[in-house]
């Protein structure tokens, strides 16, 4: 699943929500310098945000379509997963992974960003966490279970995702005590709203790791569905979205 998000990479840049401006201008206050290194920048969305902010940052990027992809929107990349990059002794201000870190290993991954962080440099961890409006999560559900009735996401109701999140969280702030030279992890929260059209949502959605592997007839017929519970609703909704973030910066 972690290599099948470039399958489409224009609509992924598209279609994912970037990361609210007090996220990436917190890290920046906290951070000891401008230079980052972005860990699974994908297309290059946080990447970008950070480079609008007055950073230089450097993307790492174990897919090759999405990096090619960032490359053309201004970022630079270097093709590698987190834990095998080499870093050639360079030395940055912050590490920051945006939706990526629960692709790297839990110890390894804090492990590489001490190795890579001046003294006093910050490791910044985040993610969204949301749920849809519960017709349209019901929808999704009884479709996704009659087109792919096999699949370990078909079993029993979905957990709400700021369990699943907060949970996760919890094992990279772990990861991170494990690792000599991080002071103690906190926790930031940004919440906020995002308005969806029938045809947003039908765009988001096939960027999800759920769908990302299905052929074009499952998918069609999954999207279908989802497609008639938000007309039934009026054609839209609004998301409300909840941006986690694990915090830890490198002893001086």
């Amino acid at each position: 699943m972690a290599e099948s998000f470039g399958v489409d990479a224009e609509r992924y840049d598209r279609a994912r929500p970037a990361y609210p401006d007090a996220l990436v201008q917190q890290i920046i206050t906290a951070s000891p310098g401008p230079d980052i290194v972005d860990v699974g920048c994908g297309t290059g969305i946080e990447a970008r945000q950070f480079l609008a902010a007055g950073c230089k940052v450097l993307g790492v990027e174990p897919d090759v379509r999405m990096a090619e992809f960032a490359r053309r929107t201004g970022v630079e990349v270097e093709v590698a997963t987190f834990e095998d990059w080499d870093a050639a002794g360079r030395t940055f201000d912050a590490v920051v992974a945006g939706q990526s870190w629960h692709w790297v290993d839990p110890v390894a991954g804090p492990a590489k960003a001490a190795q890579v962080l001046r003294p006093g440099g910050l490791l910044a961890v985040f993610a969204h966490a949301y749920d849809p409006p519960p017709f349209v999560a019901e929808a999704f559900a009884t479709v996704f279970r009659k087109v792919v009735p096999d699949s370990p996401l078909s079993a029993g109701p979905p957990r709400p995702a700021q369990d699943i999140y907060q949970a996760m969280f919890a094992t990279f702030a772990d990861g991170i005590r494990k690792t000599a030279g991080f002071g103690e992890p906190e926790q930031w929260r940004f919440d906020w709203e995002q308005y969806y059209s029938r045809d947003d949502w039908l765009d988001l959605l096939p960027t999800t790791g759920a769908l990302t592997q299905l052929p074009p007839d499952e998918l069609a017929e999954v999207l279908e569905g989802v497609g008639a519970a938000i007309d039934a609703i009026g054609g839209g909704f609004t998301m409300a979205y909840t941006t986690m973030a694990i915090i830890a910066s490198l002893n001086t």
